[in-house]
């Protein structure tokens, strides 16, 4: 069969456009492994609408549990003009069969081991269903195409990996149910030549699950990137804040803005959700005083819905978002994404009220998708929007930045600036949206 031209598509969770989007690195690494001699065109549902008369020789989709009906709504169009489609990501990895109803074939796990042979059996015309990358190959041979996001409106951030996995097993986190409690990381110098090809007047967010992987790795990338003058972010676990000499090592190599997950200030919820880790390393007020000292803004995320959440602890989390002076916080409803053990446990004891609720055309986002234990489903939904509402109030806004006791930086204070807005316009342009609309 001939493949001369193939349609790279990230699907938005509806047909509407975002404001917060981050360019997709598993897209640029599907062009990069894709022959030179197949034409690629890409587009991100988040940003830019999909044409209708699209009709290349093969199209594929990386999807989430969030964006999985929107997904199969834009396959629908593409097999109804007699493209074949194919599905890779999250939720394909964890539902296999459920996506193998709306695709000609899924990729499960990671797509580099299998993209070049799938590519080959389509053109030989033997397209397998199923294809398996695997998630335990070497990061050495990393290969990415930032061609394909040229033109297009992405927020200001350069997005670099070192790592994929988490060496942690939170119960609500589908990251192990994906990767098997693996963390696997490129070489140094392969993230220093990556570096050198991006826009250094924007910010570097390394986007790995947890950037301390272990302290030896996490040290070795410090070590490497430094000399680089760099202003960079990531995703980090709490349990760094025990180590003073860490936090310096951060602030000293450019480190201007960390996401923490917090989760919850109940002990009980976070024993339940198997994180009680994070309390060990501290006084949550005393860690975020740490990072501002240094200069390191903070992301701080909170998860409600766990057994001992209450509407008054969820007022007090906001609270301590607000006392923190937390840059950027997010406080979400506890999501059970199939695949995580959160999502069977909740299945087994009876409490979900959406079961396929991706599916599910009357499921909003935001919605409660099963039964707490100390609060109704409405209240609880309600509870989780309204503190997201308040700390994105224009006056907690202005209040956060202009009292903010992190060290002033022109350049952090404009990005957090900006990031506030739009997680404010955000905020209300999701909220109760139906999937795939």
């Amino acid at each position: 069969m001939k493949l001369k031209h193939i349609t790279l598509i990230r699907p938005n969770m509806g047909d509407y456009r975002s404001n917060d989007a981050l360019p997709p690195l598993s897209i640029a690494i599907l062009a990069a492994r894709t022959p030179s001699d197949i034409e690629i065109r890409f587009f991100d549902d988040r940003i830019e609408s999909i044409p209708e008369d699209d009709t290349p020789d093969l199209v594929a989709l990386s999807v989430e549990t969030f964006t999985a009906r929107r997904a199969y709504e834009i396959a629908k169009g593409y097999r109804s003009r007699g493209v074949p489609v194919i599905m890779g990501g999250y939720h394909p990895t964890l539902m296999s069969d459920e996506v193998l109803e709306h695709a000609d074939a899924i990729v499960i796990g990671d797509a580099e081991e299998c993209w070049e042979k799938l590519l080959n059996d389509f053109k030989e015309g033997n397209l397998q269903q199923r294809y398996s990358g695997g998630n335990g190959h070497s990061l050495d041979d990393y290969r990415i195409d930032r061609t394909i996001f040229k033109g297009k409106k992405y927020i200001p951030v350069e997005l670099v990996q070192y790592s994929r996995g988490c060496r942690f097993t939170c119960e609500f986190c589908s990251i192990d149910a994906f990767y098997k409690n693996s963390v696997r990381v490129r070489p140094v110098q392969n993230i220093v030549e990556e570096i050198a090809t991006l826009d250094r007047k924007k910010l570097l967010f390394f986007v790995d699950d947890n950037l301390f992987s272990s302290k030896k790795e996490l040290y070795a990338l410090l070590d490497a990137i430094t000399p680089l003058n760099l202003r960079w972010s990531c995703q980090i676990s709490i349990d760094a804040a025990r180590d003073d000499a860490l936090l310096d090592r951060l602030a000293e190599s450019g480190c201007i803005f960390v996401l923490i997950g917090f989760e919850s200030l109940s002990e009980e919820n976070l024993k339940q959700m198997g994180k009680s880790w994070n309390k060990v390393s501290g006084d949550y007020l005393e860690i975020v005083k740490k990072f501002h000292k240094r200069g390191m803004a903070v992301y701080g995320t909170f998860v409600f819905g766990y057994d001992h959440d209450t509407p008054e602890l969820i007022e007090k989390s906001l609270e301590f978002a607000l006392e923190a002076k937390l840059e950027i916080a997010n406080f979400n409803p506890l999501t059970p994404t199939p695949g995580s053990a959160l999502y069977d446990r909740l299945k087994s004891e009876g409490r979900l009220i959406h079961e396929l609720w991706w599916q599910d055309p009357s499921y909003r986002y935001g919605d409660a998708i099963f039964s707490p234990k100390a609060m109704s489903p409405d209240v609880f939904s309600e509870k989780c929007f309204e503190a997201k509402k308040r700390f994105y109030s224009w006056r907690s806004i202005a209040q956060r930045l202009l009292l903010s006791d992190t060290k002033f930086n022109l350049f952090r204070f404009a990005m957090v600036a900006l990031a506030n807005i739009v997680s404010r316009k955000e905020v209300l342009k999701k909220h109760h949206r139906h999937l795939g609309k």
